[in-house]
């Protein structure tokens, strides 16, 4: 029995040693990243029979186990994940927000600029200081344009790094969560099969900081190891062997760089899509449906500008008595080869319709038989046919094969506002070049004797009609009928006539008004000398208030401030979402750390529990000691 009491009392004192440096261990490690709390597990012995009954025989420590509850844990992964791709995608948000929002250096105010020193030409047509206010307002708009995309040009350019550094910290955490888990199963072979706490808490921290990158999916395998999945799917570690993911070139935009998934060498093109959360998500969701629409948003508006005042432009007479020209350069659509092609193609597109474009890119594909044309924003398709001949219009653009041919599966990019502000330039520095004036007057002779009268005519859309300066006469043969002399074709037979309506020839519009008498004649010349001709100017001016963006609806204004909407909604979405998220996050961290967390409060507890536990199985162990002493004393 003897034997029994210091058996009992040495396996007390060894439990209690167990159990106090478990709970040295968990409040050294109270602040490591990652740490789980850590308990002692204790079975009592198995009891000898005696004459008496069972008289137990003291404790055994079976194991130190983690108090590790996976559900909570893959919570907070989940919540992680999203609240990292949240944060990331906010901060890149506020870039552009902050730039395009800034009424210091936004486009609308240079606009707004232009057309007001737009204005002053037309009070004082001819004024050559006001024509050259109104050129210093076109390159501060210039200027405005291609500043704001630049800017945006280097957070895609930075946005390319931050991709690749997330890459490299995926695969850094890859490689050391697949040397872990070797080294936990090395540490389970060894030990009989019990867990190797610290080792396991390691890996469990590096798959949250993975998680923080990308968002994953784990399982974990009967021999310890633990599996780590990304995208649709794809294994990025495996037992011990840590595959990588790869910064490659996209196939279809040479501008921009994709993800791919690398195994023993071989490069694996990845759905972009299917990598979700984490900054790595943030940053290509960002890319992808922010900043690039953004940049082509405001490509739009510049072309949008450039087109029309061009086209007001050539609709008048400059100060040197021609047709003005074009003020702005206005950019055609930029279009990629795929790297994949295998035919001979080139392929060029053209704007049509800035009224009709919209802010997405366009894929453009051959499948042997047919041609399609993608909008990448939404997807919808539409079918081009067999031949690109002629050219068939999409969304405001046309496309044209330029020569050679295309293989079947052939694809071609088309961005058609992307490169608009970049390349937008004041064409001329000569104010004399301002057409303020209308390239035609019209007048009612000396002679007539009717009430008629004849409206200063305006310029029909363009193209611009080669006969548009050649003179012609209206000569009224009754009070209901006309003839026309000098018109392009030649008009034959007299023509009805009914007061206001719409008298068009010669690429002019213009509006005969009252009663005329037989032998009123109304003519339609050149105009000359028309230095105080401001007909066009007004035109151009009234530009800024005509709905000529977004199929009709916008203004130039309005386009750009339906930017400034988005992006300023976008941001204050994603703020509101990821404070949300955090809270959402903190709240499944403390469920967490209630279960696996170090209570120091508790440890303290513990501390005193242990050395009670060991001085109460010394003091047995005395008290045998003292009784076999007893025994052995009888003897003497």
């Amino acid at each position: 029995m003897g034997s029994n009491i210091y058996s009992a009392s040495l396996s007390g004192m060894n439990a209690a040693q167990y159990g106090l440096a478990t709970t040295q261990h968990n409040i050294a490690n109270a602040s490591t990243p990652g740490y789980t709390r850590q308990q002692m597990v204790v079975t009592a012995r198995s009891s000898q029979a005696t004459g008496a009954g069972f008289v137990g025989q003291g404790v055994d420590v079976g194991s130190v186990v983690r108090i590790y509850d996976e559900f909570l844990t893959t919570q907070v992964r989940q919540e992680q994940s999203q609240a990292s791709y949240l944060s990331t995608y906010l901060s890149s948000m506020q870039q552009i927000d902050n730039l395009v929002a800034d009424p210091a250096t936004g486009v609308s105010p240079a606009m707004q600029d232009f057309f007001n020193a737009m204005n002053g030409v037309a009070n004082t047509p001819e004024s050559i200081p006001a024509r050259q206010t109104v050129l210093s307002s076109a390159q501060a708009a210039v200027n405005r344009f291609q500043s704001m995309d630049q800017r945006l040009n280097d957070i895609s350019n930075g946005l390319t790094g931050q991709i690749a550094g997330s890459v490299q910290m995926v695969n850094t955490y890859a490689t050391q969560i697949a040397a872990l888990n070797g080294n936990i199963k090395s540490a389970l072979s060894m030990s009989q099969g019990q867990q190797p706490n610290d080792l396991m808490d390691q890996r469990d921290y590096l798959v949250n900081q993975l998680n923080k990158e990308i968002k994953v999916s784990v399982q974990q395998q009967s021999d310890g190891s633990m599996s780590v999945f990304v995208g649709n799917g794809q294994a990025l570690v495996i037992d011990e062997k840590a595959m990588a993911l790869q910064v490659v070139q996209s196939p279809v935009d040479p501008s921009k760089v994709n993800i791919a998934y690398l195994n023993n060498g071989k490069t694996t093109s990845l759905q972009q899509s299917s990598l979700q959360g984490g900054s790595l998500g943030a940053y290509l969701t960002f890319r992808d449906q922010s900043l690039e629409p953004a940049r082509n948003a405001l490509g739009r508006v510049a072309l949008g500008f450039a087109a029309s005042i061009n086209q007001q432009n050539q609709s008048g007479l400059d100060m040197n008595g021609v047709l003005g020209a074009s003020l702005l350069n206005s950019a055609a659509p930029r279009v990629d080869n795929g790297v994949n092609n295998t035919g001979t193609a080139s392929v060029t597109a053209a704007i049509t319709n800035v009224s009709a474009l919209t802010t997405s890119d366009y894929q453009l594909r051959f499948d042997g038989a047919n041609y399609t044309m993608t909008r990448l924003s939404d997807n919808v398709v539409t079918n081009l046919g067999a031949t690109l001949v002629p050219a068939p219009t999409v969304d405001g653009f046309t496309v044209n094969l330029a020569f050679g041919a295309m293989a079947a599966g052939d694809g071609f990019l088309i961005r058609p506002t992307a490169n608009a502000a970049r390349d937008i330039a004041l064409l001329t520095t000569d104010p004399l070049k301002l057409a303020a004036a209308a390239p035609m007057r019209t007048s009612a002779a000396l002679a007539n004797i009717g009430s008629a009268k004849i409206s200063a005519g305006s310029v029909n859309a363009p193209p611009l009609d080669a006969a548009l300066q050649s003179p012609l006469s209206i000569t009224f043969t009754s009070p209901t009928t006309y003839a026309v002399t000098g018109a392009v074709p030649a008009v034959v037979g007299d023509q009805a006539y009914v007061s206001g309506q719409n008298i068009t020839y010669n690429g002019w519009t213009a509006q005969i008004t009252g009663t005329p008498v037989a032998g009123d004649t109304f003519s339609v010349a050149p105009n000359t000398g028309a230095s105080g001709d401001n007909r066009n100017a007004l035109l151009m001016a009234a530009l800024q208030n005509q709905n000529l963006m977004i199929n009709g609806t916008s203004s130039l204004q309005s386009a750009y401030s339906q930017l400034v909407g988005q992006i300023g909604s976008k941001s204050s979405e994603l703020s509101v979402t990821s404070m949300a998220q955090d809270t959402m996050l903190n709240q499944t961290i403390s469920a967490q750390q209630s279960v696996s967390g170090v209570n120091l409060d508790e440890e303290a507890a513990n501390l005193m529990r242990y050395q009670k536990a060991y001085q109460a199985a010394a003091k047995a162990m005395e008290i045998a000691n003292t009784m076999f002493d007893s025994l052995l004393s009888l003897g003497r």
